[in-house]
C-alpha cells in the first residue's frame, strides 16, 4: 500500500529488525511481518510524532491512550492468527492501527473504543486508507459494543483488565481465539492466549510479560 513513499525504508527497517530480527521471541508469521510491512503506522499517530512512528517504542495518541510498539501489535497479531474472512472483535482500537494491520490480513474487524474523539479519529484515519469496508467501530464499552454481532471467530484486547472478562469469552466461537494482556493497574501485565475448544473449555496460555493501559469500565 505504501511502497515509495517517505517511510518506506523505516517501515522495511522496523520489520527486518525489530519484528523478524529480533532476537527473543521473533515474528515469524509471514501473512503478520506483510501486514505490518504494508500499513503506514505514521498515519496513525500525531503530526508531531510521525518522524517516530517506527521507534521500538509506544506513542502518545492523546486521552492518556498510546498506540502500541510495534512489536507487541505484530505479536498479538501472530498469535490471534487471523485467518481471511474471519470476523475479529478489537476491543480497545484506539487510532486504528491494530485494525488496520487486521484488515490486511483479510479479517472483517469490529472494533471498539471507549473514548468516542478516538473512535471518531481512527475512523477517518481508516476510511482514508481504503479500510473502511473492512473495519466497523463503534464507541464505547467494547465488552458489550458489539454484542448483536457475536459471537466472533477471534477476539483481541488492547487495554488490560485484572481478569479476563466473562462477557468476552461468551462472544467467543468454539475453536476461536482471544489475545489480550490482563493483570491489576499500574502494575506488569501478563499478554494471554485464551482458547475455546469445540466443547466450550477455555485454556489460558501465558505468551510474555506486557505493560497496557487499564480497561476502562
Amino acid at each position: 500500500m505504501s511502497a515509495g513513499d517517505e517511510f518506506a525504508e523505516a517501515r522495511e527497517q522496523m520489520v527486518a529488525v525489530q519484528l523478524a530480527g529480533r532476537g527473543e521471541r521473533p515474528i515469524t508469521d509471514p501473512r503478520a511481518l506483510e501486514a505490518m510491512r504494508r500499513v503506514p503506522r505514521e498515519a496513525f499517530v500525531p503530526e508531531c510524532d510521525r518522524r517516530d512512528a517506527y521507534g521500538d517504542h509506544p506513542l502518545p495518541i492523546g486521552h492518556g491512550q498510546t498506540i502500541s510498539q510495534p512489536y507487541i501489535v505484530a505479536l498479538m497479531t501472530q498469535s490471534l492468527a487471523p485467518r481471511p474472512g474471519e470476523r475479529i472483535l478489537e476491543v480497545g482500537s484506539g487510532c486504528g492501527y491494530q485494525s488496520a494491520v487486521l484488515a490486511e490480513m483479510g479479517a472483517q474487524v469490529f472494533a471498539a473504543e471507549f473514548m468516542g474523539d478516538l473512535a471518531e479519529q481512527a475512523r477517518e484515519k481508516l476510511d482514508a486508507l481504503g479500510y473502511g469496508g473492512r473495519v466497523r467501530i463503534r464507541s464505547g464499552d467494547g465488552r458489550a459494543a458489539w454484542l448483536d454481532e457475536a459471537p466472533f471467530d477471534g477476539i483481541l484486547v488492547a487495554c488490560a483488565p485484572e481478569h479476563t472478562p466473562p462477557e468476552l469469552i461468551a462472544q467467543l466461537k468454539p475453536g476461536g481465539r482471544l489475545v489480550l494482556p490482563a493483570g491489576p493497574a499500574n502494575q506488569p501485565q501478563t499478554l494471554l492466549l485464551v482458547s475455546k475448544d469445540p466443547s466450550g473449555a477455555i485454556r489460558e496460555e501465558p505468551i510474555c510479560g506486557v505493560r497496557f493501559v487499564p480497561m476502562l469500565e
